[in-house]
């Protein structure tokens, strides 16, 4: 990105009429789908909808996503995709190599890179590096109670840390493993309605997995089966799912009864997303990883 330039004013926009990618499900529906480019291979979008910003992890200038170059940032952004500050975090000196997953509460930002968990206070910027043992790929953080979890879609293991904010917390985070071997090859993750953790798998394209659920006592529940490549989640209000999926190259809306229904299309790697509601429905900021672009996709719902 430049920094200083508006992407959402100078930069091209795309978009696609109103409901030509509707969805199939009751009232669900695209009004709009805008591409901002410009960025260097962006793998999650977090959203602080209290502070009206966007936060956006990238790699830099190689996609390597396992490669220690120190070339790693987040960016902060408008909502409507103008450019703040290109290199938010880190500050203090600290160095990101390939951030990946975003996850935003309060004043608290996760983010996960590689083999290890970090936690910055967004006002500060002071950060704290937390190393997981045994992690072959931290790929998505979500914090559900007092823990947050971190999945490793390489060695299908689930990590849980608690405390979940432990920026200032004295002496070593809890670190254990609530799910190991499961054939989930966790991706996505995002905190269920019902108090469960919803997981998203992601292994190769020939070899899809699906959607499941864990809860507190590690008992896992596939929800669906064989979906493809699964790696941001959102979890409606009706329970019903938004996701994106590397396999179709979709961001899509899952049912339990009307299944995949893909919403927007053309993805080359669609990434973890992070969803603003309002009173006129949703707004989705969907990276594209591998095409180096954001995508603001409104839904009426």
């Amino acid at each position: 990105m430049k920094k200083g330039i508006s992407l959402g004013v100078a930069a091209l926009f795309v978009a696609f009429s109103a409901g030509a990618f509707a969805a199939e499900g009751k009232g669900l529906e695209v009004v709009s789908d805008q591409v901002v480019p410009g960025f260097q291979f962006p793998e999650s979008v977090g959203c602080d909808a209290r502070g009206k910003s966007l936060y956006v992890s990238q790699f830099g200038s190689k996609l390597a996503p396992a490669e220690k170059d120190g070339k790693g940032y987040i960016s902060k952004l408008s909502l409507d995709g103008k450019v703040l500050e290109e290199r938010f975090l880190p500050a203090h000196g600290e160095t990101l190599h390939k951030p990946k997953g975003i996850w935003i509460a309060g004043n608290r930002l996760w983010v996960t890179d590689i083999d290890v968990l970090w936690v910055f206070d967004l006002k500060t910027r002071k950060g704290r590096k937390l190393d997981l043992a045994g992690i072959t790929f931290a790929n998505d953080p979500a914090v559900l109670g007092n823990s947050v979890y971190v999945s490793d879609n390489r060695a299908d293991l689930l990590y849980r840390v608690e405390p979940a904010d432990f920026l200032d917390f004295k002496g070593q985070p809890q670190v254990t493993i609530p799910a190991a071997g499961k054939r989930m090859f966790p991706n996505g993750l995002y905190p269920s309605r019902d108090g469960a953790l919803l997981i998203g798998g992601f292994q190769s394209p020939k070899d899809p997995r699906g959607l499941y659920r864990i809860d507190r006592d590690g008992e896992v529940k596939m929800l669906a089966d064989k979906l493809g490549r699964i790696d941001g989640i959102y979890q409606m209000k009706d329970g019903s799912l938004l996701v994106t999926d590397w396999n179709s190259g979709s961001f899509a809306h899952w049912s339990a009864k009307g299944g995949m229904r893909p919403l927007a299309k053309g993805f080359k790697g669609p990434a973890d997303f992070c969803v603003i509601e309002s009173g006129k429905g949703l707004t989705a900021y969907v990276p594209d990883l591998v095409q180096s672009q954001l995508r603001i996709i409104r839904l009426t719902n």
